[in-house]
């Protein structure tokens, strides 16, 4: 027996089955919600239940949907299966809508050593495949019956290789043989593109986008998309990381505001070793945007990385600097909730 599901504001209405989650059961309608990790992990999927009951397909970690959202009806539609019919709460994400999701294989054209913890690994598609994606959405790697999913540091136009970040993560089984086994030419399969980070190009509004770590991947793709794209918008990149060296790729950064006059970038280490001779910001990455910026509420924010940041930045954009949610984007890397 199926359910049915409406979403409210947009009155879209689509069958769900008791053995699937709201979100799966939406995209295979054509239907695309907010989503980022589709495990229960980053929050980007929450949502209002106005009527009917859910239960959880699997665990989720208490920074997506706390005991008081839940509380007052905020729902995870990745981990949410229906129990009845329901009445949802949801924006609706257009540009995602016709581009399909494929499951390719790939070789592994080239790999380079960013920093000593971040792999860029470089994918080759078959010659008669393309890869229609927007910049700053991921793919998942299918690889001994697990998804590992991994952002696109590559823009659309730039798709001879899709780029990934990697980082080393210790305990990771992916990370380890991506580090001490994997070689050029090697195969692997993947499936995407995934998520619903990527530019609204519908807005003429600023723009300040805000990563941490490998988080600059995606965040690199849409400002390459950006310029690519000729915007006029004003873009400001904030990037955080506790040391230097962990600003991997630091030179890139620094290049665009050479070359485009309304890009501004602005590093920011925790943890600046004696070493660095750091002269430029410190402290919190997200914490510098506040600094930079009383009023946020002309503003859109993309932000990426690690939850913890991510989480931060939302509420304190929102909360003290006026930013309305429907202008803050967010990815935020996160392992699989435990099981």
């Amino acid at each position: 027996m199926s359910f049915q599901i409406t979403i409210q504001p947009s009155g879209h209405v689509f069958k769900a089955e008791p053995d699937e989650t709201i979100l799966d059961a939406a995209l295979r309608e054509g239907i695309v919600l907010p989503y980022g990790c589709r495990n229960g992990a980053c929050g980007s999927c929450k949502g209002k239940l106005l009527e009917g009951a859910v239960t959880y397909a699997r665990d989720y970690q208490q920074s997506a949907l706390s005991a008081a959202e839940k509380q007052i009806g905020m729902a995870l539609f990745c981990s949410a299966r229906p129990q009845s019919d329901l009445v949802i709460e949801s924006r609706e994400i257009d540009a995602v809508r016709d581009i399909p999701i494929k499951k390719l294989p790939c070789r592994v054209q080239k790999l380079e050593l960013l920093a000593h913890d971040v792999m860029a690994i470089y994918l080759k598609l078959p010659a008669a495949e393309r890869l229609q994606f927007l910049a700053g959405q991921y793919v998942d790697i299918l690889k001994d019956g697990k998804r590992r999913s991994f952002s696109m540091a590559n823009a659309p136009h730039d798709d001879e290789f899709l780029q990934l970040h990697v980082r080393n993560i210790i305990g990771g089984a992916f990370t380890e043989y991506a580090f001490s086994k994997m070689k050029a030419r090697d195969i692997l399969r993947f499936e995407g593109p995934y998520g619903t980070f990527f530019l609204r190009e519908d807005s003429d509004k600023p723009i300040v986008l805000v990563a941490s770590g490998t988080g600059f991947a995606p965040i690199k793709a849409i400002i390459e998309h950006a310029f690519h794209v000729g915007t006029t918008r004003a873009m400001v990149m904030y990037w955080g990381a506790r040391t230097r060296a962990d600003l991997y790729s630091h030179e890139l950064p620094e290049q665009w505001q050479a070359q485009h006059a309304d890009f501004r970038y602005v590093p920011v280490l925790s943890e600046p070793l004696p070493a660095d001779n750091w002269r430029g910001r410190t402290g919190l990455v997200h914490q510098a945007v506040l600094d930079d910026f009383s009023d946020l509420s002309a503003h859109q924010v993309y932000a990426c990385g690690a939850p913890v940041m991510v989480e931060a930045a939302h509420r304190d954009f929102t909360a003290l600097r006026g930013l309305p949610e429907s202008d803050f984007f967010s990815d935020a890397f996160t392992f699989a909730a435990a099981a």
